[in-house]
């Protein structure tokens, strides 16, 4: 019988077909960005598990993938005899294949496993996980005292001076694990057949495609698939009990077969642009939106986009775990008399970017005028987090908050075009008002997601001077594009030349 991994029955659980596939298959999964950059989180508070749970520095951390797997089994059979913690503890038997995070252990000889997850809480996914992860235990022959799973405390601030002592919390999960072997065995009786068998299971996409994890089979999966012309996806906010009952009911994939009367008014404009090719623009709405009321604002006017960091394992002190962390803005400043400027602030250094990045936002926001934003939401948090953290600086800070002006609401209000597939997002709406300005044309950060990653290599040490300059230009050109885009937005719905 082969050792199918814990990864994999996790896969079965969720999709055979996909178990089948990580099998048979491997080189046909594709994994996002998003993804991949969960994985790097797991890796990075894993690491830091292994630094709180060993705190005399005498555990011992087993790696067979560099070690390779005999040595690896063989290893851990010894060190299991002794008294000192093991991390990554590798364990067969009964056809699973784990990977301890954390064994530590007891008093009797016996042992206390903790599965380490960077989630903040517990999901209903984690007990499967931690089952699994016992049923290999045990089947190695270990004698468990204690299952544990441990995540992260959102609430923990750090202190600094690398005292991590605090971020990971920890849960029982002793008698569900020991309670649920049964169910595992047959879980994995049912996922060997599948991983044998040499005919790749028939099952239609749907929610397990994502839930609870994103499938890397997906492209593969529906490369054959008439997809729907009109994708029911593409309606918005589907939030009204009636219209979730009728697609749920019928199956509906392709917004024509909804009926008008289930939909508001968003929602029918959205089809009935979709349908028609036709954009739906009240030009003469954003006019009146942009020139009177509170969204006027007077001269100059402000466009500003931040780019934010949060770190599972906190980087600077005073912070907490998945913080909104700002480091980098694009402010663009239009005069009376259309003059343009461009004010710009990025914080490479390693060093917390807080203060001087609110120190800078105060300095290029002015004292009046409309500051735009594009969903009000998102930087009057940052502001009011700066605030608030910073006294001397709460007046101006406050001040901005004050001026904030959201152009999303008037996007969404007043206009809609075919190719935005149901999104109002910057990038989903320029290319349709001013196409020569591409974000997939920029080198290298395209999206927040990548700005994210390329953020984190640019601050570890390890990262060499000239691939810290690259993506310093990658970084500013893009938050750029940002603020840009807003100003050509804000000017089309003004009823401007764009340039």
């Amino acid at each position: 019988m082969k050792n199918l991994s814990k990864s994999k029955l996790v896969a079965y659980d969720q999709c055979a077909k996909r178990l089948w596939l990580e099998v048979h298959k491997p080189q046909e999964s594709v994994l996002s960005a998003q993804t991949l950059a969960v994985f790097a989180t797991g890796k990075q508070v894993g690491a830091m598990a292994q630094q709180l749970y060993d705190i005399n520095g005498n555990g011992t951390l087993i790696e067979p993938f560099v070690e390779g797997w005999p040595s690896a089994f063989r290893r851990t059979r010894e060190l299991v005899q002794g008294d000192k913690p093991i991390f990554e503890a590798t364990l067969s038997g009964r056809g699973v294949l784990a990977l301890a995070d954390v064994l530590l252990p007891a008093d009797d000889g016996s042992w206390n496993m903790i599965e380490v997850k960077s989630s903040t809480s517990v999901k209903d996914y984690h007990y499967l996980d931690v089952s699994v992860q016992t049923f290999a235990a045990l089947a190695a022959g270990l004698k468990l005292n204690r299952v544990a799973l441990a995540c992260i405390d959102s609430s923990w601030v750090y202190p600094g001076g690398s005292d991590y002592r605090g971020l990971l919390y920890e849960t029982d999960f002793t008698a569900a694990a020991f309670d649920s072997q049964d169910h595992v065995a047959s879980l994995v009786s049912a996922a060997q057949a599948v991983a044998n068998s040499s005919q790749e299971p028939e099952i239609a996409i749907g929610p397990h495609c994502s839930e609870p994890f994103e499938c890397g089979f997906y492209s593969y999966c529906t490369r054959d698939l008439t997809l729907p012309d009109y994708p029911i996806s593409w309606l918005p906010n589907q939030r009204q009990n009636e219209l979730k009952e009728f697609i749920a009911h019928h199956n509906v994939v392709d917004m024509t077969q909804v009926p008008d009367a289930l939909l508001n008014e968003q929602q029918l404009r959205v089809k009935t642009a979709t349908l028609s090719g036709q954009p739906y623009f009240d030009a003469n709405a954003t006019r009146l939106a942009l020139s009177t009321g509170d969204l006027s604002g007077g001269w100059p006017a402000y466009f500003i986009d931040f780019e934010t960091i949060n770190f599972a394992v906190p980087l600077w002190a005073g912070t907490r775990p998945y913080q909104q962390v700002p480091y980098q803005f694009s402010n663009h400043v239009i005069s009376a008399t259309g003059d343009v400027k461009h004010h710009q602030y990025l914080d490479l250094s390693g060093d917390d970017p807080r203060r001087g990045f609110a120190q800078k936002l105060i300095d290029t926001c002015g004292q009046a005028g409309p500051v735009y934003v594009y969903n009000l939401g998102f930087e009057k948090s940052v502001i009011a987090q700066l605030a608030e953290l910073f006294d001397d600086l709460a007046q101006p800070l406050n001040a901005i908050i004050a001026r904030l002006v959201d152009l999303l609401p008037v996007a969404r209000d007043y206009y809609y075009h075919p190719a935005q597939q149901g999104s109002w997002s910057i990038k989903k709406l320029l290319p349709t008002i001013a196409p020569a300005f591409d974000y997939a044309a920029l080198d290298g950060v395209q999206d927040g997601g990548m700005a994210i990653q390329v953020f984190a290599e640019a601050v570890d040490a390890a990262t060499t001077a000239g691939r810290k300059a690259e993506i310093e230009q990658q970084l500013l050109k893009y938050c750029e594009l940002d603020t840009w885009a807003m100003v050509l937005i804000w000017r089309f719905f003004r009823g401007e030349p764009l340039l």
